[in-house]
């Protein structure tokens, strides 16, 4: 599977705890990673608010 083009920047963030998950949640809703890059970065389902 091909990632978006910012995932690999948001997982790192989020790994490194620089990032919570509604900081995620919003890189869904820019259109920055897709909502199952999100469910693959937190392990959490992504639900739009």
């Amino acid at each position: 599977m091909e990632h978006s083009k910012n995932y690999s920047k948001v997982k790192r963030y989020y790994d490194m705890g620089i990032w919570t998950i509604p900081m995620v949640k919003n890189a869904v809703a820019k259109g920055w990673i897709t909502g199952l890059e999100f469910k693959e970065i937190t392990g959490k389902a992504y639900r739009e608010v």
